[in-house]
């Protein structure tokens, strides 16, 4: 969801430049920074973002300047008075304290922000040409935004792919791993249930077996397995789609976790934890990149 883009254009008597910035972000968040006084400007660059893009933490900057001809440029009297008062509290505050101060020049005044009018002042009658002249630069602007990010997007498709593809295996591994506990299951129960027939005197052997049995059920992990599979299935699927996935995959990611932890924590048999280790480093490199995908 990374990307930057710019534009710049001349009209209406003024001269502008957009910027597009995205990273990543769980949702679509647009931070828009304006110039003020062109009625229904945000409005339309919120609806156009939010069309184009589904998710991602989005920035859009649009600084508009007065030609030379138009600008009328000058000192702004409400700045000057403020820095100047401002100015005034600091030496006064420097002078109280005991801190001396070098003493200002103009120059050091017309720098402070605020002084020289450098925001646009349109008149009545330009704001309507200037407005659609500003948004007709809009389109291309996010168009070249969304291709940067497309760029992206494929790249993190191989990524993807390739660890789906690990996760695949590694249940296939994990599937083998169970089937080779069997026997090591088999007899751990056995030596189990011999332990409690010798230890307790009494002690029903068909109570004592069904008891082992329900132990071994509980431990048994093909359905971790089976749906381990079926979220592979359901990542490719994904992957394949040409419409905003990253919400999806997200949540795709959060049970192949699941699923993984549960694996490791019924495993009780070192070959088979060993996979779902594996398991857990492959799908946390998957939730990581799923966060750059939109």
């Amino acid at each position: 969801m990374t990307g930057f883009a710019a534009q710049t254009g001349t009209g209406a008597g003024h001269s502008w430049s957009w910027e597009a910035r995205s990273v990543n972000s769980k949702g679509l968040d647009l931070r828009l920074r304006l110039p003020d006084g062109i009625e229904g400007l945000e409005a339309a660059v919120r609806a156009a973002a939010t069309e184009r893009f589904a998710r991602g933490s989005i920035t859009l900057s649009l600084r508009i300047e007065r030609d030379a001809a138009n600008a009328g440029g000058g000192i702004d009297p409400a700045g000057l008075l403020r820095a100047l008062t401002a100015l005034q509290v600091v030496e006064a505050e420097a002078a109280r304290v005991g801190v001396p101060l070098a003493q200002s020049s103009a120059v050091d005044i017309l720098g402070v922000r605020g002084v020289i009018e450098t925001t646009p002042q349109a008149t009545e009658a330009q704001l309507p040409a200037l407005k659609s002249a500003v948004l007709a630069d809009l389109p291309p602007l996010l168009e070249a935004l969304a291709l940067m990010r497309a760029t992206e997007g494929a790249a993190l498709h191989d990524v993807l792919t390739g660890q789906v593809a690990r996760i695949e295996a590694l249940a296939d591994e994990a599937a083998a791993q169970a089937e080779a506990r069997v026997p090591v299951q088999r007899e751990t129960l056995a030596a189990a249930l011999a332990r409690v027939m010798e230890a307790a005197d009494g002690a029903d052997a068909d109570r004592v077996a069904q008891e082992l049995a329900l132990i071994a059920v509980k431990a048994d992990v093909t359905e971790e397995i089976d749906r381990l599979r079926a979220h592979v299935q359901a990542a490719r699927a994904l992957l394949a789609e040409a419409a905003p996935v990253g919400r999806r995959l997200d949540f795709l990611s959060q049970e192949f976790n699941r699923e993984a932890n549960t694996l490791a924590a019924k495993s009780n048999f070192p070959p088979l934890t060993n996979v779902a280790l594996q398991l857990k480093a492959v799908i946390d490199q998957m939730r990581e990149q799923v966060q750059n995908v939109e």
